[in-house]
């Protein structure tokens, strides 16, 4: 635990998973928490305390010993990627991009989405899971140019990486894409659907724009996939996914990935997939590569301080920091960048264009601190972030598991860190 009465010393590194954290408390019964006076509340609903945080941490560290006492099961593909029915150029896209071996969801969900099947799949973000469905749709729209492919995705920062995967995988191979997302001009997006893409990827609002200008027709789409459909749902956009499901034709291929499935999700399935396969690759909510803590810092001293004394050491190399609203975040990184740091924010207030710009930088090391909301990273997935640190309380328990999910990505190692006021 980090302790700024007197030394940035770490009492305990120790990683774990709080996997099960919302069903059993270290004794093996049902925790208590503070904010639902012990009643059962969906999810999206529930709004944690400080002392569920540090149970929950707390927790982590218990399974992690747990796991450490155990013998790890690696996970051994059935397939490769060299051994799929798929395109030979596609095959040596893959190649060039760095891939070996198929993730689990990878390996699992590919040769079922190859075979015509839907799919619902249950994997956090980091899993791979992406590659999981645009392989496949690419190597099927390459063997049938009929074929149309909608991509959903709950943010635009999300549907831009989905977008750029998209473009390593087909170049070469003449499959147009259009990207359709909110915070840019809408005429070059109208033009490139008047072209008639294979593939759309988009974000629910501008879909929306698009369908209601008439511009978009979904009764052409015979392939969808509905990605991070619970932080759609989280977000809000339950309303317009129903709608674009009344849309599509009945005769699809539909894909549907979540981390999680809430009754609201599970409500929306019935209505989605037909005959699905489910897949499910994921074993808890947090990864067991991110060492989770606390940073306890006293009312009486600066929490600026505390973070900054964090910050100009040599471990915290790339760092995600988060916060509340989008007034606090802009207001911490001005105080971090007249501390020296090199450091920028996305959130609600900053154009997309300057987001994808901040990205990028932060992308390519030419910014080592980005500051964000929890909506604006939504679906980040960035390489080698060493920390993350809430440096504001997350209101929610998914809120934090989605928040420390930036880090420990493929495998790697992170540390998640929450700063918490006595």
């Amino acid at each position: 635990m980090y302790n700024n009465s007197g030394n940035n010393k770490r009492e305990s590194r120790q990683s774990g998973s709080s996997s099960n954290f919302r069903s059993f408390n270290r004794s093996g019964s049902k925790p208590r928490f503070s904010g639902n006076n012990g009643k059962r509340k969906e999810k999206y609903q529930y709004t944690w305390s400080t002392d569920d945080l540090v149970r929950s941490v707390e927790y982590s560290k218990v399974a992690k010993i747990r796991t450490e006492q155990e013998v790890e099961e690696v996970y051994v593909a059935k397939n490769s990627f060299a051994s799929l029915p798929i395109n030979n150029l596609l095959k040596q896209n893959i190649i060039d991009k760095g891939y070996t071996d198929p993730t689990p969801v990878q390996d699992q969900a590919i040769p079922l989405i190859i075979e015509g099947k839907d799919v619902i799949g249950i994997a956090n973000t980091g899993t791979g899971k992406t590659a999981a469905f645009l392989i496949p749709f690419l190597d099927k729209v390459v063997k049938d140019r009929k074929q149309k492919v909608l991509i959903v995705s709950p943010t635009r920062e999300l549907a831009e990486q989905i977008y750029d995967e998209f473009r390593d995988f087909e170049k070469g191979m003449k499959v147009y894409c259009a990207l359709v997302i909110g915070g840019r001009n809408m005429n070059p997006q109208i033009s490139a659907i008047r072209r008639n893409p294979n593939f759309v990827i988009g974000t629910p609002g501008r879909i929306k724009d698009l369908i209601k200008r008439n511009i978009l027709n979904l009764g052409t789409f015979n392939n969808v996939v509905l990605d991070e459909t619970d932080r759609m749902v989280d977000i809000g956009f339950l309303p317009e996914i129903k709608y674009f499901i009344s849309l599509l034709p009945n005769q699809r291929q539909s894909l549907f990935f979540s981390a999680t499935i809430s009754n609201k999700v599970e409500d929306l399935l019935y209505t989605f997939v037909k005959a699905p396969v489910t897949i499910s690759v994921k074993k808890q909510d947090t990864a067991i590569n991110i060492a989770q803590d606390v940073v306890k810092v006293k009312r009486s001293q600066s929490k600026i301080d505390a973070l900054n004394n964090l910050l100009i050491q040599a471990e915290f190399e790339k760092v995600i920091i988060f916060g509340n609203t989008k007034w606090d975040v802009q207001k911490l990184t001005d105080e971090l960048s007249v501390r020296g740091h090199r450091v920028d924010s996305i959130h609600g207030d900053k154009r997309q264009s300057q987001r994808h710009t901040t990205l990028e930088r932060f992308k390519n090391n030419e910014i080592k601190i980005l500051l964000a909301t929890d909506v604006a990273a939504r679906g980040l997935d960035i390489d080698d972030v060493s920390h993350v640190i809430n440096y504001d309380m997350p209101k929610t328990y998914d809120d934090y598991v989605h928040r420390i999910g930036r880090t420990g990505r493929a495998n790697k190692k992170g540390i998640a860190l929450t700063f918490i006021e006595y």
